[in-house]
This record gives structure tokens, sequence and C-alpha cells, in this order.
């Protein structure tokens, strides 16, 4: 087994050495707040042993990253039938754009895309009888944590400044892939995006990826054959038009959010988290990149 403890504590001290921490995300005012200086790393092992380094009880806003566990509770309600509304393909375009839906009827390339989360929201809206609560429910109940929370202000600053996002709900819409009301299924969007955690929370609540579709305490969430292809989708989607890049310098399904945080598994081995509010011009952790490259190059443990 690797000393994880000593790489983790000598990434963190690299990283709080950097100059170049890239620029932090201000397209949403309440994310143009967070301290660029702010840094950890988080791991949490098959045998639940949790290693850690710098910044890793700082919550922060997810945003994307929650996309994956949107995806996961759709998957686990509807099954196969998820795949009529949305596809699997990685889009090679940013996270926001809306040229291929025009071109594809309205149907977003893959869940973890803005247009393909707003699907996966409506599915969730027309499924569960009090969406915001029974996520956050989900989410608390697969980290085993009951503190995990929105960031209300969060919410409410993406609902004022989503144009994009209400652009592609009604593009969508337009091609009849939304069966719910566009402000009704961005709400629960926008809420989605605000989940607040911790990289050591983000590494508990992932663990059920590396744990083969079970929680911390053995409960099962998803079968296998929904494990792998979430896996297989965060590998080659979860990065944007730098999905092919993350797989190539770190080796292992991830997914970033432009609240600075990044989680990956390693099936069977691992999940982790690294959290640093610098963005690349991808709009991927700069830091939080490099922390996972070199936590796959010291430890040599990646799935390739």
């Amino acid at each position: 087994m690797p000393e994880f403890q000593n790489i983790l504590d000598n990434i963190c001290a690299q990283a709080k050495t950097t100059h170049d921490k890239g620029k932090v995300a201000s397209y949403i005012p309440q994310l143009a707040c967070m301290d660029i200086n702010k840094f950890g790393i988080a791991l949490l092992d098959q045998n639940g042993v949790l290693y850690s380094a710098g910044d890793t009880k700082d919550k922060f806003s997810i945003q994307s990253i929650s996309k994956v566990l949107t995806l996961s509770l759709a998957f686990e309600l509807l099954g196969e039938q998820l795949w009529n509304r949305v596809g699997v393909e990685p889009s090679g375009d940013p996270f926001n754009h809306l040229s291929l839906l025009e071109q594809e009827n309205g149907k977003p390339r893959n869940p973890l895309i803005n247009a393909g989360a707003i699907v996966v929201a409506d599915v969730l809206v027309s499924q569960l009888r009090n969406p915001k609560q029974d996520l956050l429910e989900y989410v608390r109940k697969i980290a085993h944590d009951p503190t995990i929370a929105y960031d209300k202000s969060v919410a409410k600053s993406e609902k004022e400044t989503g144009f994009r996002n209400y652009a592609a709900a009604y593009l969508i819409k337009s091609f009849g892939n939304l069966e719910n009301e566009v402000e009704t299924v961005l709400d629960f969007y926008f809420h989605q995006c605000s989940l607040s955690m911790s990289c050591e929370q983000l590494a508990y609540t992932f663990y059920v990826f590396a744990n083969r579709g079970k929680c911390l305490k053995q409960t099962s969430y998803l079968n296998l054959s929904q494990v792998k292809r979430i896996n297989a989708i965060m590998l080659s989607c979860g990065f944007y038009d730098e999905a092919g890049e993350f797989a190539y310098e770190v080796g292992l399904p991830g997914k970033s959010g432009v609240g600075g945080g990044i989680v990956a598994v390693h099936p069977n081995s691992f999940s982790v988290a690294a959290w640093s509010p610098g963005l690349n011009e991808k709009g991927n952790s700069k830091l939080g990149l490099q922390a996972l490259e070199k936590l796959t190059t010291e430890s040599g443990l990646s799935i390739f």
C-alpha cells in the first residue's frame, strides 16, 4: 500500500508554494469571493481510512461535481431508459455550449455537460416528490453525513446570472425533451450545483463509485453495471473539452466543478477529492489537476 499521507503532504506543500494558481471563477458572483490560496486534498482508501492534507474541512460549492450524483440517482430510478433522454458521448465542447443541441434535436451528448444535467434534473423533478430535499437526503445517506446542505446564496446567485442555462433549457424544451416547466427544473438544477461540501465530505460521498456501488457502510445503491457505466462517463466526459488530458495525465474517472473542486476514484482502491479555487482556461482547478497527476504518478495507482 502506498504511503498516502506522505504523498498528500508533499502535494500540499508544493501546491501552497506554487505561484500560478489560476483564476477564480467570476461569472457566478458568489464564487468570485473565494480565497485563491486555499488548497486541500483528501483520500479515502478501500479500508475506510481517511488521509488528508491542507484545507480539507473547508466547505465550497461543488457545482458540476453534483452532476454525477444526480446522474446516479436518476440511473437508480430509471435504469437504461435514462439514455433515451441523454447520450453518453464526449461533447468535445465547453460545458455550457449550445450548438450541439440544435444539431442533435435537443438530446444532450452526455449527462455531465450543463444541457445533459438539466435533462437529468428534469427526470428527477418528474420522479421525486420533493426533488431538492430528496436529493439532499440521498447525498447525506451515501456520505453518512447529515450536515451536508445547500448554499442558498450560491443558488440565488446562479439563478440571477444563469442566462445560458435558461437558453439551453428552453432549447431542449422546444425539442420536447423537457417535461416540466423551465423555471421549476432550473430551480432544482441551481440548488444541486450549490451543494456545499469539503474535500473530506466529497471523498466519503464518492466512495460509492470506488466500492462497487456500496457506501462505506456497505449499503448498496447501484449495481455493478451501473457503477461501471457512471465511471466510464466520468472518465470520458468528466472534464468537458479537457477530459482526454485528464485521462492522459491522471488516469482516473473523475469530475470537476468551477468551485475549484475535483473528485476522482480508483475502483476497489480509493476515492479522492482536491480543492483549489483557481481555474485553468478550461474551467478546471489548476492545482487540483496537478495534485491528482502527482498522486497517481507517485503512488503508481491509476486505471491504466
